[in-house]
């Protein structure tokens, strides 16, 4: 039964929790599409599944690095097939749940990703280059070499500027061309979990409240004191980054914490923008809705038939 059902939407949403609902029932085991929740020893911030509910069921691509290593879209790619190779081998369901939604259309479009290693030394010369010159100029050299990819990078986002500008000039070809899509050989479901931006807000400023109170700030002090250093990939984060800048001074608890809750309510708009793209791929539900489970564990049994 080569079959999987996605559980996507903004954060906040209670993804994890009906995605253990659906596992229980009907013989599922969970597979992250979470950018963060890949890193070991970051639990808090990236409101990872418990251990109890670890316990419950078994979970994929949580805590598969430490955050001073390289991760990607395509070593993705690379361990969520061979994860779902396995889940079918013994007859399973995978749940693909997560908000990174470059992971999950990666994932259900099937995206050819270019296997291009890292190149730090040319990395470095770039950002260099956009420190002195700012984003925009590396945005319009990657417009001049492929105007199709830069159509879909925003300049402001440096790190993803960077990573074009280095496949084009390792590979000697547009981005463009080494992004095809191939579909994907199994049938998928994705059920869609959203609320009412007021409440969806309220959701997360309690969660924000709920991770300092449990040790959020211990736990990047302890990351830091680990030799993980603030300007990482993994530490550049929603939460990590604001936490960082209190420790060292440059932001007190409160004004943190704040800019955690409004980062986070950003970034809910930007995790609808992906998933909204093509309303009719998914199931959209209403997750404060009373019959919540009984009508996704419908959807599923009606696709599993």
């Amino acid at each position: 039964m080569r079959k999987l059902v996605a559980v996507v939407g903004p954060t906040a949403t209670g993804k994890t929790d009906l995605a253990l609902h659906l596992a229980l029932a009907f013989e599922g085991e969970i597979i992250g599409a979470d950018s963060r929740q890949v890193y070991r020893g970051m639990d808090l911030g990236t409101a990872k599944p418990t251990a109890e509910q670890r316990a419950q069921v078994p979970h994929w691509l949580v805590d598969v690095v430490d955050p001073g290593e390289e991760f990607g879209l395509a070593r993705y790619l690379d361990l969520v097939q061979a994860a779902l190779d396995d889940v079918w081998s013994r007859g399973r369901l995978p749940l693909l749940v997560g908000g990174t939604g470059q992971y999950v259309w990666a994932l259900l479009e099937g995206w050819q990703v270019p296997r291009v290693g890292p190149d730090w030394a040319l990395r470095r010369e770039l950002e260099e280059r956009a420190h002195r010159e700012g984003p925009q100029a590396l945005h319009a050299e990657v417009a001049a070499l492929d105007p199709e990819a830069a159509r879909r990078l925003d300049p402001r986002n440096v790190r993803r500027v960077v990573r074009a500008l280095e496949v084009i000039r390792r590979t000697g070809r547009p981005l463009s061309a080494c992004q095809t899509r191939r579909p994907p050989d199994f049938p998928w479901l994705a059920l869609g979990l959203d609320l009412p931006s007021e409440e969806l807000y309220r959701r997360i400023d309690a969660r924000v409240d709920a991770m300092i109170g449990e040790g959020f700030v211990e736990e990047v002090r302890g990351l830091l004191a680990r030799g993980y250093r603030p300007d990482l990939p993994a530490m550049s984060g929603i939460g990590y980054r604001q936490v960082c800048q209190y420790l060292v001074g440059e932001l007190s608890l409160e004004e943190a914490v704040a800019r955690i809750k409004t980062e986070t309510h950003r970034l809910t708009r930007h995790q609808r923008n992906w998933f909204r793209r093509d309303d009719r791929r998914i199931h959209w539900l209403d997750a404060s809705a009373g019959d919540l489970y009984d009508e996704a564990a419908r959807l599923v049994e009606s696709e599993l038939k």
